[in-house]
């Protein structure tokens, strides 16, 4: 069995980001990979700009003593100013130009006005409460390299330079279906022997959230003929194919042989716990026919390329299974081909307020949540079927394999806030 370092090596060394790009308005691309880097036409803010309510000055007629000014215009944000005359003061707000001529702002509560002139209670240092221009941003300057998923915050980044458009990749296109005859939908009769298909919710929310295109097989029932015909249907038009279930070695387990039969296999099972059973490899792909349904590109994008083959991951059964390597596995791989820079997850160092004193020989990723004193509690039941703490959960405790937990240890937890997203 490989490491869950050396497995996570393996996918990423095999993951190009994909071929093809379009340009997307700006409030349309929360989520998508820029495909390009994002240069800034201009200084933001692109004025000196007063950071206070308060009035415009020249801090050398202060200095010369007089206290009591005029008020010689007012300038709310948004207006242009004219030239401050010497002497004088002009009312500003926050967010507005600086008039040509001043170089300092006195807040409002250290002045007192009287009619149209102004007593200053305060004497300002050059630049005091001023915005300068570039000061955020300079022309020319790249605010987002190629590769950034984009944020809220980064669309909002890309707006404030007036980009009303962002070019990005194609959404990485995943064919999705799950293995199992006692599998059962919600809605239907649970028939003697059966369970819900609960990963068909979890893995597909998984993938949408991830921004992918996903064509959802459903359940394929438990045979091998079955198995390869959904396998080569799905290898047409798509990045990935991604199966729950059927990658363990049971007389019933039909993944591994088909996908050996219909490609090639080049890693199965991992010394991880939970799940063991993940597979990676490769399905032949028509390759005439895959170039018959990809999409047109988009003005001015690169041509999709053709690829051989399509990648292919199956994912044990289990729920937990399934989610944990979902989040180790597929999330940083899906990343990857996007054409995402950093699919690492960040970790913290936190302590552990539990013993567990048996060592297990594999990689554990064990289901724990943040107490009220910063330290972390273990969910009671850390079986691969029990659902219920990936919920409870926070996120996961990365513990070395023949590893016991003390109370008071330090671990390596990654929070599922890194992992989700």
């Amino acid at each position: 069995m490989l490491s869950t370092a050396d497995a996570l090596a393996t996918l990423l060394s095999a993951a190009s980001p994909i071929a093809g790009t379009e340009s997307l308005p700006t409030l349309e691309a929360l989520n998508r990979v820029l495909s390009a880097d994002v240069t800034s036409p201009l200084d933001v803010p692109p004025m000196n700009t007063s950071s206070m309510d308060g009035y415009a000055v020249r801090s050398a007629d202060l200095a010369e003593g007089n206290r009591t000014l005029r008020v010689s215009q007012r300038i709310p944000a948004g207006h242009a100013p004219q030239p401050l005359e010497a002497g004088t003061v002009a009312r500003i707000f926050t967010g507005a130009t600086v008039p040509p001529g001043a170089d300092a702002i006195v807040m409002q509560e250290q002045a007192e006005p009287s009619g149209d002139e102004v007593t200053i209670l305060h004497s300002p240092q050059p630049g005091e409460w001023i915005t300068a221009q570039g000061a955020d941003i300079r022309s020319g300057s790249v605010i987002l390299p190629a590769g950034t998923r984009l944020t809220p915050q980064a669309l909002g980044l890309a707006a404030s330079v007036g980009c009303a458009s962002l070019e990005v990749r194609r959404r990485v296109k995943v064919a999705v279906f799950f293995t199992g005859d006692e599998l059962t939908m919600p809605g239907e009769p649970l028939r003697p022997g059966a369970i819900y298909n609960s990963n068909r919710f979890t893995l597909r929310g998984l993938l949408e959230k991830l921004g992918c295109e996903v064509t959802d097989y459903g359940i394929v029932v438990d045979k091998l003929d079955a198995t390869r015909a959904t396998l080569r249907d799905a290898a047409r038009a798509h990045d990935l194919i991604l199966t729950c279930g059927g990658v363990s070695v049971g007389e019933e387990d039909h993944v591994k042989p088909a996908v050996e039969a219909e490609g090639r296999l080049s890693m199965w099972q991992i010394a991880m716990k939970p799940g063991k059973p993940l597979a990676f490899g490769a399905v032949r792909r028509d390759v005439a026919a895959a170039a018959q349904v990809q999409p047109a590109p988009a003005a001015g994008s690169a041509q999709p390329a053709t690829r051989a083959e399509t990648f292919f991951i199956g994912l044990p059964g289990n729920p937990v299974s399934a989610f944990a390597t979902f989040l180790l596995f597929v999330r940083p791989f899906v990343l990857s081909m996007a054409g995402v820079r950093s699919v690492a997850p960040r970790s913290l160092s936190l302590r552990a307020d539990f013993t567990q004193k048996k060592a297990d020989r594999r990689n554990e990723f064990l289901r724990a949540r943040v107490n009220e004193a910063g330290g972390l509690d273990l969910f009671p039941n850390q079986s691969s079927a029990v659902l219920t703490s990936t919920v409870w959960g926070d996120g996961l405790i990365d513990n070395p394999p023949n590893h016991a937990i003390s109370a008071g240890d330090t671990v390596r937890f990654i929070p599922f806030s890194e992992l989700l997203n």
